[in-house]
């Protein structure tokens, strides 16, 4: 239920209450029938009641009102409320003022950035379904890249690229019931699924997630109002790779490790082989392009990074076969990702097969592939700063034409990953700079979208989790290396 209490700070405000609720995407309106203390919609399958001390004429007729003292409402689905309305109102307020600021109080921040850490691990908190652990990308669909793009996607499931990311962000701020809860909703898609597996999952493992456009208005008039999305038939292979990395704590962190590793030990040679199975096979990238194919260096570098995590498993449960199949694939993977460089740039390039470069061959460095402290990282970082960079720290993904056209806004959680890298190599001043100037493209709220404009705007769908895992991966990247002080 929604609970809103409205305070009356002082003076005599005038107020109007709206409530108008609607299902379906707005194609069923209810019939509204007045109760005692509540008006009731009716129509929607499951009871809908909005209980309030506010006279409900002025509700139902919106009649602008005098606040004279403190009022509460009250908008339920389902059960309805039967306890007396201010004071169940009062104690959720002091309960839930006591559960968030528990959670705050026991979350593990460095004496950095302390205020933007709390924000985003409190959204990232809050985009896990309790039920399941399953993490969603935004709470939103069909929020634009930029006006009128038509890059208006729907953005409520889970995907496993970005359990990597995710996991860490939970691991940094100590909070491992939720990161618990994640590593269970993992396992649970990877052993019931018989094939190939998806980009993406809804919150309850579903796997058909249908793209469909409805008939809305859209965001400053933006179509098409997307529900579902296709990405889920897409190939896009690097998620094997992400998985056995994200797997490797339960093996390896005393913390996390499960009592079952051993009979786990099959999962680790199938993931494996689908790396192998998979590395001759083009895929639509991180990006998710929904008309190209390519070998893309990302891809490879989870090809690369999910073979060494295979490796360590390998090594703890003395698994001579994985070792092996784990070495090999290592190799592969890396000649992948070094047909990639392009000797004029200096720098890895977005696939074997264009010399476009492509912000996520940042995680190069990040990702320990490329040692932080050789000339080449350091020049890779240099060609993206001046091919992708847009001021302030801004960075697009990649700057040529995909099948919507030519990107127009930048990609936040991109940013993150650059501030990371220069972290990596030692710019801290430059990564503490960067970091400084990003926060400027929160709202007021310190929440951030998934694209930001050169003129600041924000865009994409919102709040992201990508960009705040991004904000606390590398907040935390940048205290590791000035070792500042951790404490609870």
């Amino acid at each position: 239920m929604f609970i809103r209490k409205i305070e009356l700070l002082s003076g005599k405000p005038l107020l109007t209450v709206k409530c108008r609720p609607v299902y379906d995407y707005g194609a069923l309106h209810p019939e509204v029938v007045f109760g005692s203390n509540h008006i009731a919609y009716s129509g929607f399958g499951t009871p809908v009641r909005l209980t309030s001390d506010i006279p409900l004429s002025y509700i139902l007729d919106q009649t602008p009102f005098v606040l004279h003292e403190n009022k509460y409402l009250v908008f339920t689905y389902g059960d309805p409320l039967e306890a007396p309305l201010v004071s169940t109102a009062e104690e959720f307020l002091a309960k839930t003022k006591h559960y968030w600021r528990l959670w705050v109080k026991n979350t593990y921040i460095p004496d950095f950035f302390q205020r933007e850490i709390i924000r985003s691990a409190l959204a990232l908190k809050l985009h896990q379904y309790e039920d399941t652990g399953g993490i969603i990308a935004a709470g939103t669909t069909s929020l634009p890249e930029y006006d009128q793009s038509g890059r208006n996607w729907d953005y409520r499931y889970c995907w496993l690229r970005d359990i990597y990311y995710t996991l860490n962000a939970f691991n940094h701020v100590g909070h491992f019931e939720e990161l618990e809860k994640y590593f269970q909703y993992i396992q649970n898609i990877i052993l019931n699924e018989q094939g190939r597996l998806q980009p993406l999952y809804s919150i309850t493992n579903e796997k058909t997630i249908t793209e469909r456009t409805i008939p809305l208005h859209g965001y400053l008039g933006n179509q098409p109002v997307r529900i579902g999305n296709d990405a889920y038939t897409h190939i896009q292979n690097d998620i094997y790779g992400q998985v056995l990395v994200t797997l490797l704590p339960l093996f390896t962190d005393a913390r996390l490790k499960m009592d079952d590793a051993g009979r786990s030990i099959n999962l680790m040679h199938s993931l494996l082989q689908n790396i192998s199975d998979k590395m001759e096979e083009p895929d639509a990238g991180l990006w998710e392009f929904r008309n190209t194919k390519a070998f893309h260096c990302y891809t490879y570098l989870f090809h690369w990074a999910g073979s060494n995590a295979a490796l360590k498993i390998g090594n703890q449960l003395h698994d001579e076969a994985l070792k092996s199949m784990a070495s090999r694939t290592i190799k592969l993977a890396a000649e992948k990702i070094e047909a990639c460089y392009d000797p004029q740039k200096q720098a890895y390039t977005q696939s074997t097969t264009n010399r476009f470069l492509d912000a996520s061959c940042l995680q190069l460095i990040t990702m320990n592939y490329l040692n932080p402290n050789s000339e080449r990282a350091h020049q890779h970082i240099i060609a993206m700063e001046k091919e992708l960079q847009a001021g302030d720290g801004l960075f697009y993904r990649y700057r040529h034409p995909d099948d919507f056209g030519v990107p127009h806004s930048t990609f936040l959680v991109c940013a993150f990953w650059y501030v990371e890298a220069l972290a990596c190599v030692g710019r801290i001043d430059d990564a503490i700079r960067t970091f400084n100037n990003l926060l400027q493209y929160s709202n007021h709220l310190g929440l951030l979208s998934e694209d930001v404009g050169l003129d600041g705007s924000q865009w994409g769908n919102f709040p992201q989790t990508y960009s705040h895992v991004g904000l606390i991966n590398a907040a935390f990247r940048i205290a590791k290396k000035i070792d500042a002080p951790l404490f609870l």
